[in-house]
């Protein structure tokens, strides 16, 4: 009898759907801290990799923005996601309202899109940068990657927007965080959205990071120091000093260019007339 007394429901009108939590002061302080730190660490380190891409006009290359798009889909999470995420756990009263309750869904849903959307794209670079050097420039562009950003965000925002309204229903009056929405058609419209979402992202990640590992790891297998000096190959009245160039050589069939450096065309070059001579 006497823990049924110690218990405390929200709302005193009778209602017994949710209980408040019983927290001693000092843990709900901490926790409350711990959280608070969290958000402001995320959010600091993210707006400084805002402003160093955004300010420094080297910065500005396709790799880097698909970066900064990530930190801005990481600044929501600070600024948004983590603070809604610590009233719901420190929180079990809702006393926010239907449209903060539709937000808090939202919003860690749209994050949890993004950040997923923008590390396929960073897959997808570091797979044609490792794998196909010599076409990189070429094939990933500022324009084209501006583009995948703004298509990867727009189909984020209208398909968690679709999923919200089509199977969240937001209950009216919202008494307690767990009531403050319910998913209809839960069985099969979470499992697609679960393998749309997370599934075919992870996988394609997955993927194109195991075919970089193989093909990195083939190239650091055939590639051996190798110094060209211009005058061993008759080149000297062509070359401005330096008199020579640390390239790479390799054993068999090797896929060139050995690296990813400015001078990759010039290191072909001199593979192939070392293989001639």
């Amino acid at each position: 009898m006497e823990k049924h007394e110690d218990v405390q429901y929200c709302f005193q009108d009778g209602n017994s759907s949710c209980r408040k939590a019983l927290l001693s002061t000092s843990i709900y302080i901490t926790l409350y801290i711990f959280f608070s730190l969290i958000s402001a660490v995320t959010v600091f380190l993210n707006v400084l990799v805002i402003i160093s891409i955004s300010h420094f006009k080297q910065l500005h290359t396709p790799t880097n923005l698909l970066i900064l798009s990530l930190a801005v889909s990481d600044l929501l999470v600070g600024l948004i996601v983590i603070p809604v995420m610590t009233l719901a756990i420190m929180e079990p009263c809702w006393d926010f309202g239907k449209y903060f309750c539709v937000l808090y869904f939202y919003m860690g849903f749209l994050c949890t899109s993004l950040s997923l959307g923008n590390l396929v794209l960073i897959s997808i670079d570091r797979y044609v940068a490792v794998c196909d050097p010599l076409l990189y420039h070429s094939k990933i562009t500022i324009t084209r990657i501006m583009c995948c950003i703004s298509i990867t965000w727009c189909c984020c925002i209208i398909y968690d927007a679709a999923v919200v309204k089509n199977f969240v229903n937001v209950q009216v009056p919202s008494r307690c965080l767990k009531e403050c929405f319910k998913v209809e058609g839960f069985m099969w419209g979470n499992i697609i959205d679960l393998v749309i979402t997370v599934v075919v992202p992870c996988s394609i990640i997955i993927t194109l990071y195991m075919k970089i590992f193989v093909v990195a790891r083939s190239q650091a297998r055939k590639a051996c120091p190798l110094y060209i000096d211009f005058t061993d190959v008759g080149w000297q009245v062509y070359i401005i000093p330096p008199q020579g160039y640390q390239a790479n050589s390799c054993h068999g069939k090797c896929l060139l260019p050995l690296s990813g450096t400015n001078h990759a065309i010039l290191q072909t070059f001199f593979l192939l007339g070392s293989q001639n001579f």
